[in-house]
């Protein structure tokens, strides 16, 4: 079997890249390790970029998104039980957020590409990337039911995550990897309870950090922080509620946490990671085989999806015109943003999380709350970074 471009990976990047990249008459195959129900139901982000929202719509990807995801142009912070907002959509030319389960977005994407004679394996294993250097890679993989399968390409797209094969399978001593640990941790917690909220919550409390993130009617994401050693089993439920309504309330008492069932529960890995650069011979990394960042902000998803645009007009360019300098330039391209995106989560990381053992730390978090509470012109520069350039 012969194809293009071999996608590794059925998550926001490479099912963006497939549906862009087959729209422009270039054929691909996707290669994914889960099962099509687990990447459709699997909870990860929920927040878009208008950036984001606009180059699906631009591909006719973003009707159903369109259609039912919330928008919204306004975050809350909460300090100490008081409160203040942020209407970045105000201070930022009317650009929103639109609030839409990423497995929606896989959902859609994957739709989208069967409709349009797209080839996706799933349930796939022992990938492996063969030739990167020379001008006819092959990927080798068993299928759902166990024959060995094996497709020539002119180009590899590793699009399958931090725990992927594609960035392993650059030789040693080629890649740069620059590494942060934030040293907090943060304890995701994903319930079947209405929001209690109508807009994003940031709350800094004695105690540590917590959100209010906001996925559906009927769901909600919230961020506990807690020490990096902790483990899941020492957060019941009960505990969790009890935190978080004491970390988000208002100390007028006006406020209250609605509850529900807890579906998932799980210790986030509060670092930052970035490769250097981005591609090596005939394979290009994009999203998190590239580029890991906090979800302070909502970053993530929103990188990988122009990671894919870029990645989309390159190979467009080179296969109606032989013109190979937006593959040459890929991996500077994405890491502008990318290094940006990074920068403002590592400000905001040090404006929401005031380190009780770290009296300097926490007055310069405390000053930046309260230069953003007052300084329009530091607002509109929040709002900017916030909801996407």
């Amino acid at each position: 079997m012969k194809t293009a471009v071999a996608v590794i990976g059925a998550g926001p990047a490479g099912l963006t890249l497939a549906n862009l990249i087959q729209q422009s008459g270039i054929p691909c195959v996707v290669l994914e390790k889960a099962s099509r129900r687990e990447v459709e139901t699997r909870p990860r982000a929920g927040v878009l970029e208008h950036r984001s929202v606009e180059l699906l719509a631009r591909h006719g990807l973003a009707d159903r998104l369109l259609a039912s995801a919330d928008r919204h142009g306004a975050c809350e912070f909460r300090v100490n039980g008081r409160a203040f907002r942020v209407a970045y959509s105000d201070l930022y030319g009317g650009r929103t957020h639109y609030v839409y389960p990423q497995q929606e977005v896989v959902t859609d994407l994957i739709a989208a590409f069967l409709e349009g004679g797209g080839d996706i394996r799933f349930s796939v294993s022992d990938v492996s990337l063969q030739g990167l250097a020379s001008v006819a890679p092959r990927v080798v993989w068993t299928s759902a039911d166990g024959v060995r399968e094996q497709v020539s390409c002119d180009f590899v797209a590793g699009c399958d995550g931090f725990h992927g094969v594609s960035r392993p399978s650059i030789p040693s001593g080629v890649l740069q990897e620059l590494v942060h640990h934030h040293g907090i941790g943060w304890l995701s917690i994903l319930a079947e309870a209405p929001p209690s909220t109508k807009a994003i919550i940031y709350s800094m409390h004695p105690d540590g950090f917590a959100g209010h993130m906001l996925r559906s009617p009927t769901v909600s994401r919230y961020y506990l922080q807690v020490d990096p050693s902790e483990s899941v089993e020492n957060w019941p439920d009960d505990r969790v509620w009890m935190e978080l309504q004491k970390r988000l309330s208002l100390a007028d008492g006006s406020w209250k946490l609605t509850t529900g069932k807890i579906i998932e529960k799980r210790m986030l890995d509060m670092r930052s990671h970035v490769v250097e650069p981005m591609s090596y011979g005939r394979l290009y990394l994009l999203g998190d085989a590239a580029h890991i960042i906090t979800p302070v902000g909502a970053k993530g998803m929103n990188l990988a999806m122009n990671d894919a645009a870029l990645l989309s007009v390159a190979l467009s360019d080179y296969y109606q015109t032989g013109d190979e300098s937006g593959l040459k330039t890929y991996s500077d391209d994405c890491l502008r943003r990318v290094w940006r995106a990074q920068e403002f989560s590592q400000w905001m990381i040090g404006m929401i999380h005031a380190p009780t053992n770290d009296p300097f730390h926490a007055r310069l978090a405390a000053a930046r709350l309260e230069h953003l509470a007052s300084s329009p012109a530091y607002a509109a520069s929040f709002a900017e970074n916030y909801v996407g350039p």
